[in-house]
């Protein structure tokens, strides 16, 4: 069975969240900075289970957290901890109210943190703010039962080999409800699913296949070949993204992302595997329904003919 996922926000159905900047906090003292991000947090807490409602509604079994989705948790300067909130005890029973209703819908969730989250980086600060951030997304982690928490490899700092050693020391410190949880991607820019994956069968951390990143910045292996490797990286439910161009995968940049998601895009060898698929497309709830339909059909034998020269 393949479990589709939405990622974070909606298109066209009415459900929000709320964020709010530094800048603006900065201009109230501490105590009002407190009652506003803590209604914020009150307000994504419920929009997040608006959120769930939708996807058991339209059987869209995966939901991706926004990873702001508690604003401003770890800034240097207007950040806080849940105990500095008065209504921490109320925010929090919204979260696990969520985290409930995932268990009883069979509803997984996931996070995906900004691109700032940089274990690789030779900057001591850097990957200091990185686990912190890692902190806070397994705090409401534990709440609503996400089970991954997602990253990139960051960057190459000019020495790949050096920088993934940089990225194991960092994994290897992490406190136990980080790591547990904790996953790698492959980028469209540096590491492929080849580089990362030594690192992820050594490390027992799964890797995120992105299939779109991997036609981008191929590394002579196949699709299949890669998919069945990464499989093995899991000890649960593997998870997957798919993406098509905006531009087609003829044009000078193949990164973009479209609207939707070609059928043509879907690898053939995922359609009977029991994995969850993110799909990462601006359409979002409208791209998952569609695709679960061209699913449908590729699994009904109507495959169309695959248009990347990478598939």
């Amino acid at each position: 069975m393949i479990r589709f996922g939405l990622c974070c926000i909606f298109l066209k159905a009415p459900i929000t969240f709320r964020r709010t900047t530094a800048k603006h906090l900065e201009q109230f003292s501490r105590e009002t900075q407190l009652e506003k991000v803590a209604e914020i947090c009150r307000r994504n807490a419920g929009s997040l289970q608006n959120a769930l409602r939708y996807c058991r509604e339209h059987d869209i079994k995966s939901f991706r957290i926004n990873s702001r989705i508690l604003p401003l948790k770890t800034h240097p300067h207007v950040g806080y901890t849940m105990e500095d909130l008065a209504a921490q005890r109320q925010i929090i029973q919204l979260f696990n109210r969520c985290g409930s209703f995932c268990q009883k819908q069979d509803i997984r969730t996931s996070f995906h943190p900004d691109q700032f989250i940089l274990l690789s980086s030779p900057r001591d600060e850097v990957v200091q703010r990185s686990v912190a951030d890692l902190i806070y997304q397994t705090e409401v982690a534990q709440w609503v039962n996400v089970d991954v928490i997602n990253i990139h490899g960051g960057g190459a700092y000019g020495d790949k080999h050096k920088s993934l050693h940089r990225l194991r020391k960092h994994i290897e410190r992490l406190p136990e409800a980080v790591r547990s949880r904790l996953t790698l991607e492959n980028d469209d820019r540096v590491y492929t699913p080849k580089d990362l994956l030594p690192v992820c069968k050594d490390m027992g951390i799964p890797l995120v296949y992105d299939v779109h990143h991997h036609r981008c910045l191929p590394d002579g292996i196949s699709v299949e070949k890669t998919t069945e490797r990464i499989l093995d990286t899991w000890n649960r439910e593997p998870l997957f993204h798919i993406s098509s161009p905006k531009n087609s995968w003829e044009s000078c940049n193949p990164r973009d992302h479209h609207d939707y998601i070609d059928a043509a895009d879907f690898p053939e060898c995922w359609l009977q595997l029991d994995i969850t698929v993110e799909v990462e497309a601006k359409a979002k709830e409208l791209a998952v329904l569609k695709l679960k339909k061209d699913v449908d059909r590729l699994a009904e034998g109507s495959r169309p003919q695959p248009k990347s020269l990478c598939c």
